[in-house]
């Protein structure tokens, strides 16, 4: 039997929805290098790309843009999609993306057990922190992301994750 795969692949293996804009791509490109940049030198964990599928208790495939499994949940990396949720799942809202659509995919992800849900509006140039007790921050241009309760001393400026004006 086939899995089901959730928003992002359909039974054709053909992209459901578009891939993510410019802007979009240029984010996640720099969340994941940060978040690679600290993880893999300490030898936490995975930092894997939006081509990484997880596989929820359901059955259901659902892929972040980004994602964090630490080496403690991870003990083997498996040759399919892992079985595990990951630790942190990362979102970016696109130019086709609805924001409600996108807060549904990192609390589906929460709901599964994955720790914390990042979801990025470059359009609003925002940070949400979700958590499983249902807890939302939401941080600005001057603020710090910080997941003391995952990943201790990590920390990443907001105003990082955006591209200098090239005007």
């Amino acid at each position: 039997m086939l899995p089901s795969f959730g928003s992002s692949l359909n039974n054709e293996d053909v992209p459901s929805e578009p891939p993510p804009d410019f802007i979009s791509g240029e984010v996640s490109t720099r969340f994941c290098t940060h978040l690679f940049a600290w993880v893999e030198p300490r030898q936490l964990g995975y930092v894997l790309s939006s081509h990484v599928g997880y596989q929820l208790p359901n059955g259901e495939i659902l892929q972040p843009h980004c994602s964090f499994v630490s080496r403690q949940r991870l003990k083997r990396m498996p040759r399919t999609y892992p079985e595990v949720p990951p630790d942190l799942i990362m979102e970016i809202k696109s130019a086709f993306d609805r924001l409600l659509s996108m807060q549904k995919k990192v609390q589906s992800f929460l709901k599964w057990g994955t720790r914390i849900g990042i979801l990025i509006d470059p359009d609003q140039h925002t940070v949400s922190v979700y958590r499983p007790d249902g807890a939302v921050t939401i941080l600005e241009e001057g603020e710090t992301l910080m997941l003391p309760e995952l990943l201790p001393d990590w920390e990443l400026p907001v105003s990082e994750l955006w591209t200098p004006s090239l005007n």
